[in-house]
C-alpha cells in the first residue's frame, strides 16, 4: 500500500475548490494525463480490492477526468465482470450499472457522456451485486470524504452505505490525480465516504473503511 500525501489546503467554499482543481485537470498536457493514467491503473491492478472482485463498475472519462480505459479492457481480458454507470431519468436522479463488454454500443446522455443503452432486464438489479466501484471526483481529503461534479448521482446510488458499518458492499474507490488531494473537505449530510483512492503515486485505505 502507497502513503499518499494530501495537500495542506481547507477550502469550505465547495464551489471555489471545485472550479479551482477542474481547471488544474484541464490544463494537463494529454501526455501527462495518459502517463497518470496508466501508473493509477497499474497501480489498481495490484490492490487487494481488484484482485478479489469479480464485478466492476467502471466509468468514461469526462471533463478532464483519469482515463480508465486501459484498466476498463484489461480487466474484461482478465475474465472480471465489467460495468458502466448510466443516468436515470430528471425523475431519477441516480445511477443504474449496465454490463459492458467491447464493442458494445454507447450513447451520450444529457451530459454528452458516453453510456450503454439504459435496457431495464439487463442492469444488476442491486449495486451491493457488485464487489468494486471506481468512483470519479473533483476532490477527496484524508477522511475519504469526495466533492464530485456536483449533480450528487453517486452519493444518491450509495446512499445505503452510509448506514453500513460492519457490512460494505460494493467497496467505492475513488480515482483521481494526485493533485485532487485536499486536507479537508466539510462533508454535507449527504456525502457517502470513499473506502479507498488509487492516484498515479498508489492505493490507500481511508481509516474506518474496508481493511
Amino acid at each position: 500500500m502507497a502513503t499518499l500525501h494530501f495537500l495542506p489546503a481547507t477550502m469550505s467554499d465547495r464551489k471555489a475548490l471545485r472550479r479551482r482543481l477542474r481547471a488544474a485537470r484541464a490544463a494537463l498536457a494529454p501526455a501527462e494525463r495518459a502517463r497518470a493514467s496508466r501508473a493509477l491503473a497499474w497501480h489498481v491492478l495490484r490492490s487487494p480490492w481488484y484482485l478479489r472482485a469479480r464485478r466492476i463498475a467502471f466509468y468514461l472519462p469526462n471533463d478532464g477526468e483519469v482515463d480508465l480505459q486501459p484498466l476498463l479492457l484489461a480487466a474484461w481480458q482478465a475474465g472480471k465482470q465489467c460495468f458502466l454507470p448510466v443516468l436515470g431519468g430528471r425523475w431519477e436522479p441516480r445511477l443504474w450499472f449496465m454490463p459492458w463488454t467491447p464493442g458494445d454500443d454507447l450513447v451520450p446522455n444529457r451530459y454528452g457522456i458516453l453510456e450503454p443503452p439504459l435496457v431495464r432486464g439487463r442492469r444488476t438489479g442491486h449495486n451491493w451485486a457488485l464487489d468494486l466501484v471506481l468512483v470519479p471526483l473533483v476532490a477527496v481529503d484524508r477522511a475519504g470524504h469526495r466533492l464530485g461534479m456536483g449533480g450528487g448521482f453517486y452519493d444518491r446510488t450509495f446512499a445505503y452505505l452510509r448506514a453500513r458499518r460492519h457490512w460494505r458492499r460494493p467497496h467505492l474507490m475513488g480515482t483521481a490525480f494526485s493533485f485532487q488531494q485536499v486536507d479537508h473537505l466539510e462533508p454535507a449530510p449527504w456525502d457517502v465516504p470513499l473506502d479507498s483512492l488509487a492516484t498515479e503515486r498508489g492505493v490507500v485505505s481511508f481509516p474506518g473503511r474496508d481493511p
